[in-house]
């Protein structure tokens, strides 16, 4: 089996090339066939409880299934945009005619925060103080990041294809891009670096970042930290579809961005989804799908490994989707499943990953070749290959975003 690499520039998010011359999601598509057993089901019909908490993964084994059975497990828990864009068109309708007017208004509304000012300078802010271990690991954070996304800078290049003819290959950054933070469920500063460090690199002069506010109308100093640390200039207090709005129109406070990039719930998917094709001629990263992860396992994984892994994508929302692929015999199963309860009924949005697991389920390979096959159909955002000298596996991917090789967490960015 041969596979090839394709890298995949995150940083062209924010380069143009240029040549010379909360609604609930279903499940579309499922598989509808029998599984080996329920594991702590989230339903009143079984499972087991922990301490308040109910997991639950469903379970097959693959040689048992026929093809068309194991093409069903492909199925992702898909939301329907309908009714949330009958929800999402006014807002931005409004964000456009009113700006900040109509910002203040719906972060009062969703979030129950009175604005006095949406958008602020970040160089007018003071330094945030944070625990010093935590500076550490954002700073840490910082240089790794740095570090991967300044060697995708590509070089400018000049071929001349034929006599008298020369093209070049030329990168330009995007001169203002809008990047977008979750922060209503959970905060999550290192989105934050990751979206704008590759800003930084690229050379974008206007970098706003959206967040919501916190209910006394702040910015989590967390996330302030990260802001300034990686250059962003504004800060818009406001999240969902009027953030989004707001960003790609312009308001009186807001500048006008030419691409928006970051993860966000329905609203905010919707809203970009609108706008990219609206008169607001903006560009996007593409319209995210909710968080997953596959986890391929043997004998030599430790179960608490396994289960802190599912569990660090389970717990991003209730539909998001976690699958463990079991490679071999001699995997203590009951010990992943213990630890899957011990881990959940511990975290603080433990509900949250107990609801995702509940349309999460594992497979039984018979072997690591198996497994990776099955791998390449499931085609995984975020893959971590935990067995015995995972890294001889690596080239035989062909369909994952990253790939995560413990225990030294090799990680490979593939496209395609």
């Amino acid at each position: 089996m041969d596979s090839q690499l394709l890298s995949f520039n995150r940083s062209n998010h924010f380069v143009n090339l240029k040549s010379n011359g909360s609604l609930p999601f279903r499940l579309i598509g499922g598989p509808q066939i029998s599984y080996l057993g329920s594991h702590c089901s989230s339903t009143s019909g079984g499972g087991v409880r922990y301490k308040g908490i109910k997991c639950s993964m469903k379970s097959y084994k693959l040689s048992q299934l026929s093809p068309s059975e194991v093409e069903s497990l492909k199925a992702r828990p898909r939301i329907d945009f309908s009714s949330i864009f009958t929800t999402v068109n006014p807002i931005v309708d409004d964000v456009r005619k009113r700006g900040d007017a109509a910002v203040r208004e719906f972060t009062a509304k969703f979030d129950k925060v009175e604005l006095d000012k949406t958008v602020v300078s970040v160089s007018e802010l003071p330094d945030p103080e944070l625990d010093p271990v935590i500076r550490e690991a954002f700073d840490v954070a910082y240089d790794n990041i740095y570090a991967f996304h300044f060697a995708q800078k590509s070089a400018e290049r000049s071929v001349e294809n034929m006599k008298g003819v020369r093209c070049k290959r030329v990168a330009r950054s995007i001169a203002s891009v809008g990047l977008y933070v979750p922060g209503g469920t959970a905060v999550l500063p290192s989105t934050a670096l990751m979206l704008a460090v590759p800003a930084k690199i690229a050379g974008c002069k206007t970098v706003v970042l959206a967040t919501p506010p916190s209910h006394d109308g702040s910015i989590c100093k967390e996330v302030l930290y990260c802001a300034k640390k990686a250059g962003v200039t504004h800060i818009l207090k406001a999240g969902g579809a009027q953030a989004i709005s707001a960003m790609a129109w312009g308001t009186e406070s807001c500048p006008k961005v030419e691409k928006i990039l970051g993860p966000g719930n329905q609203y905010v998917t919707a809203a970009k989804m609108i706008l990219q094709n609206s008169e607001a001629m903006v560009s996007i990263d593409m319209p995210a799908g909710p968080s997953e992860v596959l986890v391929i396992a043997d004998k030599y994984a430790s179960p608490v490994h396994i289960a802190a892994d599912l569990l660090s994508q389970a717990e991003h929302g209730p539909d998001s989707q976690v699958v463990l692929v079991i490679a071999g015999d001699g995997v203590d199963f009951k010990a992943i499943e213990d630890e899957l309860k011990k881990q959940c009924d511990s975290l603080p949005r433990g509900e949250f990953a107990s609801k995702a697991l509940s349309h999460s389920f594992t497979v039984f390979a018979r072997d690591m070749v198996e497994a990776v096959s099955f791998s390449n159909l499931y085609a995984p955002e975020h893959l971590i290959i935990n067995v015995q000298d995972a890294e001889k596996w690596e080239g035989f991917i062909e369909n994952a975003v990253v790939i995560l090789l413990p225990p030294i967490f090799y990680m490979i960015i593939l496209g395609g």
